[in-house]
C-alpha cells in the first residue's frame, strides 16, 4: 500500500526554512517503527534536513536535478518514478515522507495518509496540501500521550481513500 506520512498543525503547517518546529519524540518513534524494513520516498530538500540515509529503510531520493548523486540512496526525477522503483523493490507498504512539493503531487496517488496531528499553531513556510471529505474517510483516529518529554496535544489519524 502507498502511504503518506506526515506531522502536521491546525493550519497544516509540516515546516519552516526546511527543518521541523517541533520536538515530538512520540512521533520519531511512530516513523521509525513504521518505516523501518520498508521504502521510503523524499524529496531532495527534505533528504538535505536528514543529512543521511536513515538506516534499515531504502531511500528513494526525488530531484529535477538529472546530474545529482547521493550515496545509499536511489534516485528518481518524478513521484511517478519513485513509485514505479518502489514498487520493484517491495510489495510491502511503501511511504512517502515529504516535502510539502512531494506531498502535493504524491497525495492524488496514495492509498493512506497517516497523520500526527498536532493540536496547536506553529509559524511555517511549507504546508501539507488539504485532506477533502469529498475523497477521504477518517478511518482511525487516537489521542496521543503528552508527558514530560512530549509537551505538545496531539493525535495519530489516519484517512483513507474512498
Amino acid at each position: 500500500m502507498l502511504k503518506i506520512l506526515v506531522a502536521f498543525d491546525e493550519n497544516r503547517v509540516i515546516g519552516k526554512n526546511n527543518a521541523l518546529i517541533w520536538h515530538l519524540p512520540a512521533d520519531l518513534k511512530r516513523f521509525k517503527a513504521l518505516t523501518t524494513g520498508h521504502v521510503i520516498i523524499m524529496g531532495r530538500k527534505t533528504f538535505e534536513s536528514i543529512g543521511k540515509p536513515l538506516p534499515n529503510r531504502t531511500t528513494i531520493v526525488i530531484s529535477r536535478q538529472t546530474n545529482l548523486q547521493i550515496e545509499g540512496v536511489i534516485l528518481a526525477h518524478s513521484v511517478e518514478e519513485a513509485i514505479l522503483k518502489a514498487k520493484s523493490l517491495t510489495r510491502e507498504d511503501i511511504f512517502i515522507v515529504g516535502g510539502a512539493e512531494i506531498y502535493t503531487l504524491s497525495l492524488p496517488l496514495v492509498d493512506q495518509v497517516l497523520v500526527t496531528q498536532l493540536h496547536d499553531i506553529f509559524e511555517g513556510d511549507a504546508f501539507f496540501p488539504e485532506i477533502s471529505s469529498e475523497m477521504w474517510d477518517l478511518t482511525e483516529q487516537e489521542r496521543g500521550i503528552t508527558d514530560d518529554k512530549n509537551t505538545y496535544q496531539f493525535s495519530y489519524v489516519t484517512y483513507t481513500r474512498k
